[in-house]
């Protein structure tokens, strides 16, 4: 078991026959009443977010999760393909699941697959990768790195705000829990 006030954001927990993911959490001090966590949570089967509140002293039962060295092989009909690197097993996650992940995932990327039991329940991304900007406004001459930037499409599909003297076809590394901008990258 463990309070409230310990769950931190990515965190998995069992709730009745629900499994949930922390996406956020906020020790919050109203300015009368007790202090409550704030959270966003996830239920990792049917894909709803709730936001909620819980006393800190409240206790859940963390689940237990698993993870997996695999490779992104691809995606196809609502179906991410992807292949464990020691047994060669193939492993097939419906996209709905993890469809803000694969905004990061290129094909043959090596990431972590999370395992309740035998359930295949989404993927763990590095902290940061290595994505290509396909499509963004042309760099403004003179600019510098406090500008307040501009959009720019990577190669899955990501907007990530960048600033204003990066160019089309540059690499970019791109934190993967925040889907911003860390610094140009060479491939």
């Amino acid at each position: 078991m463990i309070a409230a006030i310990d769950l931190k954001a990515g965190m998995t927990f069992e709730q009745g026959n629900k499994l949930i993911k922390v996406l956020e959490a906020n020790h919050h001090k109203p300015g009368k009443g007790n202090t409550v966590m704030r959270m966003k949570l996830k239920d990792v089967r049917s894909g709803a977010v709730t936001d909620t509140t819980m006393r800190p002293d409240e206790k859940v039962k963390k689940a237990h999760i698993d993870t997996k060295d695999v490779q992104y092989l691809y995606s196809q009909d609502d179906i991410a393909f992807f292949m464990d690197l020691e047994t060669f097993e193939q492993y097939e996650i419906p996209t709905s699941i993890i469809e803000d992940e694969l905004k990061y995932m290129l094909e043959n990327m090596e990431i972590k697959i999370q395992f309740y039991g035998t359930e295949v329940i989404g993927v763990t991304l590095p902290g940061t990768v290595v994505l290509k900007v396909v499509e963004t406004q042309p760099s403004i001459k003179g600019a510098t790195v406090t500008g307040s930037g501009k959009p720019a499409t990577m190669e899955t599909g990501l907007v990530v705000n960048v600033p204003d003297f990066i160019k089309q076809d540059e690499y970019l590394e791109v934190n993967t829990q925040e889907g911003t901008y860390v610094k140009r990258a060479s491939k």
